[in-house]
């Protein structure tokens, strides 16, 4: 790999980033409009495109290393070109080191614009990630670790998750021609073929949580309608309509669906939780004794059950895989905390007390996963899974859009269909994206154990994109700042830095084989006790 730009400070990057470190595009200071000096730059490199050179000044190039200077070094040589649609020289190798102020000029005639995402846009993204149906699978885990250690090990993730996350939008300042997870499997682990790794698990990822979503939305119709038609129909149409809401290009367009979506999810939990409260009592009673609830978990819970309501708690929070694609589409990165931290205090505070509040009137024997087949009354389970349905078409939406982005990407860089509204690209685009649901749906449809297939998906690849990842990349840009030996480095902060996030290396590892073995172990459960069905089985799915 390629040294990195950032490794060595010149005296003209220490210049550069003397005299722009009020103006620089990318940074915080920047929203304002371009200056004179900055119209010409990007009349100069459209100017120089138009004659077959290469866009970009040195002083283009040095501006980019002092910026990319006020937030630390690269950790290597680009591996990836920035968006730019048709704009950017595909024989430039100057071109994948631009900063975000460059991108966002160099696409400011494109029709399609990627860098118009703003913090407020990014947090509904997330939100719309996060805030979603798997909270109501948090009374079911803390049914079963108990109520304490269920809320610890909730606080616990969400720190972790957060403090990865951090690293993620650090890495991503630091290479701003990032424009997914794949290209940092790439810069972390070397060679063509961590990118192809990488993207097979991202594809993958995506793909099952796709198909989920379908049977979760035929779950809801089933739930709605009483079973009225069958269970493989319902999926087909819950994978039509996402394939439809899939069609916007940008993120910045999908945050408004996304806004709607985290809404209504918090609405339908609200409801959920106070209909749980205000009811004489859930599902079953008193068929199964008196409610009883736990502040730590039930003599006799087996490791497998354990490990899993552990697991789906941290895979509500690990969703660090979208992280570089939205960054990559933001019109200020700098702002991304912002995003994060707004998302992260909204998880702790409603996944805790949806868990908390339903597991106490709901207690161990009666509850189940999602919380709303616990619901005694047919109405309230019905009302509150009703304002469910935008987030069950929505989360599935988002991954597809991830998916097709990385797809149409690699087919289309530095042609016009990229930027502009092309027959080409948009027939492209549906396709790829009509491709990934009709995908979804089969291995939905096909796998008759999907969901605990999902889980074990999921404890192989969040293993990665959750922990491991992100403890290399701290350890790989603190020795792009410091040497071989950052470790000893920046006092104290060196040594517990470094053992932290070989701490998180070693979770990853955790996830990938205690959180694998338990998954396998609960498909093999079932088959002993035959709880699967078939193949495009029409049997009601519902609550």
């Amino acid at each position: 790999m390629a040294l990195g730009f950032g490794s060595s400070r010149s005296t003209t990057t220490n210049n550069n980033q003397n005299s722009n470190s009020s103006t620089s595009p990318d940074s915080p200071s920047s929203k304002r409009a371009p200056e004179k000096s900055e119209m010409d730059a990007a009349a100069r490199a459209k100017a120089k495109l138009a004659a077959g050179e290469s866009a970009f000044e040195d002083d283009d190039i040095a501006e980019s290393q002092a910026a990319r200077g006020r937030v630390g070094a690269r950790i290597g040589g680009p591996v990836a070109k920035p968006i730019n649609g048709d704009q950017q020289p595909p024989d430039s190798d100057t071109s994948s080191t631009i900063s975000v102020g460059k991108q966002i000029e160099l696409e400011s005639d494109n029709a399609i614009k990627y860098r118009t995402c703003s913090w407020p846009k990014t947090a509904a993204l997330l939100f719309s990630e996060y805030i979603c149906l798997a909270i109501m699978s948090f009374p079911n885990s803390y049914a079963v670790l108990g109520l304490v250690p269920g809320i610890i090990l909730t606080l616990v993730v969400a720190g972790l998750v957060l403090y990865t996350s951090l690293i993620v939008w650090e890495f991503c300042l630091r290479h701003p021609e990032i424009k997914d997870v794949c290209d940092i499997g790439q810069m972390l682990f070397g060679g063509k073929w961590a990118w192809w790794f990488t993207a097979v698990m991202f594809l993958l990822n995506n793909t099952f949580i796709q198909g989920l979503h379908c049977l979760v939305g035929a779950k809801y119709l089933n739930t709605m309608s009483n079973h009225s038609l069958c269970t493989v129909g319902f999926s087909a149409i819950v994978a039509v309509i996402s394939w439809l809401c899939s069609l916007p290009r940008t993120f910045s367009t999908l945050a408004q669906l996304a806004t709607f979506a985290a809404l209504f999810t918090f609405i339908s939990v609200l409801l959920a939780t106070i209909f749980s409260g205000v009811e004489d009592h859930p599902t079953g009673y008193p068929s199964l004794g008196p409610i009883e609830v736990h502040a730590i978990p039930v003599k006799g819970t087996s490791f497998v059950l354990g490990m899993n309501a552990f697991m789906n708690i941290s895979y509500t929070f690990i969703g660090q895989i979208t992280i570089p694609s939205f960054i990559a589409e933001m019109k200020n990165p700098r702002d991304f905390p912002k995003a994060l931290w707004a998302v992260t205090i909204a998880e702790v505070i409603t996944f805790s007390l949806v868990g908390a509040i339903i597991y106490a009137y709901t207690g161990n024997a009666y509850m189940t996963s999602p919380a709303f087949g616990s619901l005694g009354n047919d109405l309230y389970k019905k009302v509150s899974f009703s304002f469910m349905i935008p987030t069950i078409i929505f989360l599935g939406v988002l991954y597809a859009s991830v998916s097709a982005r990385f797809v149409f990407f690699r087919f289309f860089a530095g042609t016009r269909h990229m930027g502009d509204h092309t027959v080409v690209g948009w027939l492209s685009w549906a396709l790829i994206l009509a491709c990934l649901w009709v995908m979804a749906f089969i291995i939905a449809e096909v796998i008759p154990f999907f969901s605990d297939l999902l889980s074990l998906m999921s404890s192989l690849f969040d293993s990665f994109f959750g922990f491991i990842f992100w403890g290399v990349a701290y350890l790989r840009m603190r020795k792009a700042d410091h040497g071989d030996a950052f470790w000893k480095m920046r006092g104290w902060k060196g040594p517990v830095g470094a053992a932290f996030n070989v701490f998180l290396i070693a979770i990853g590892f955790l996830f990938l084989t205690a959180g694998t073995y338990a998954s396998v172990q609960d498909i093999v459960d079932g088959y002993k006790k035959a709880t699967y069905g078939s193949a495009f089985s029409c049997a009601d799915n519902g609550l």
